[in-house]
């Protein structure tokens, strides 16, 4: 079995929610002096395509990623994808699934805070934000604070744009297990122990969740994550353990969007790497 390089398997360009450019992605990661590195820009894989153009002999090795934003009757997920292939209709028709849900709740939310606070802003803005890849609240929360309406992004948040709690449409996980297997992909599940916003998910709710994806068709949990304490990455590391998932590390970097640095993923923490995340990098590098 290969040794395993310093690895982040999370991050996000401004083809999703992050800062950074691919071009400025591949700098820094080089900087931090990782190995290897995914891009898994939410229901995004134009970044990927992009940074592949970048690499050049001698880059650390890039494993093509994707983040689903996923929903059922069990509540949210993030459905990770890993070393698909970028052509396959199986992923392309779930990202286009996805694109339009997301662009309907653009909608829905620019339209909620002009109803509820009069919130408006300049036609240019509007176009410039309808442009993006994929836009989403922290776009929205850039232009309250840019007009206004919020102090910081964390107060748009907070006090507006989370209080919207309409029912909208999202790709169900196994939608986005589906396509992940039919491009040729590993599915596994982002930071298992978050829900939606501030919901932490322990014992046999997250067993009964991880349950449920496995007979999906889900490959893998995501057990190191900066987010995660060491109580909380036990817990997921046990469960990959004993259902026998491979296992990621990931920071969830998104540039100057959260703070979140490179690389930070907890497995430094660990005396040793968990065996399942030997296996995930044997499988994806082999």
């Amino acid at each position: 079995m290969q040794s395993l390089p310093s690895i982040d398997l999370h991050m996000h360009s401004t083809f999703s929610d992050g800062t950074d450019t691919p071009a400025q992605l591949l700098k820094a990661v080089k900087a931090a002096g990782l190995g290897c590195f995914a891009l898994t820009d939410h229901d995004a894989i134009a970044g990927c395509v992009e940074l592949q153009g970048l690499l050049a002999p001698g880059d650390p090795q890039f494993i093509p990623g994707i983040e689903f934003s996923c929903k059922d009757e069990l509540g949210k997920y993030h459905v990770l994808g890993y070393r698909y292939d970028p052509a396959s209709p199986a992923i392309l028709d779930v990202l286009a699934l996805g694109h339009g849900y997301r662009m309907k709740k653009l909608g829905l939310r620019l339209d909620y805070l002009r109803a509820e606070y009069g919130f408006v802003f300049p036609e240019e803005d509007l176009e410039a934000l309808y442009a993006q890849p994929n836009p989403g609240k922290p776009h929205i929360a850039n232009l309250m604070v840019k007009h206004g309406y919020a102090k910081t992004k964390n107060q748009a948040f907070a006090d507006y744009l989370n209080r919207l709690h309409a029912e909208d449409d999202y790709v169900r996980p196994e939608e986005a297990i589906r396509g992940i297997l039919g491009a040729g992909g590993v599915p596994v599940l982002a930071h298992p122990c978050y829900g939606d916003g501030d919901q932490i998910i322990l014992g046999d709710e997250l067993e009964q969740r991880v349950v449920r994806l496995e007979a999906f068709g889900l490959q893998g949990l995501e057990g190191y994550y900066s987010g995660f304490s060491k109580p909380l990455r036990e817990l997921v590391l046990s469960l990959a353990e004993r259902y026998g998932l491979y296992v990621t590390a990931g920071s969830d970097y998104h540039g100057t969007n959260k703070l979140v640095s490179l690389g930070d993923t907890g497995i430094k923490e660990s005396a040793a790497p968990a065996e399942g995340i030997l296996r995930f990098w044997e499988a994806v590098t082999t």
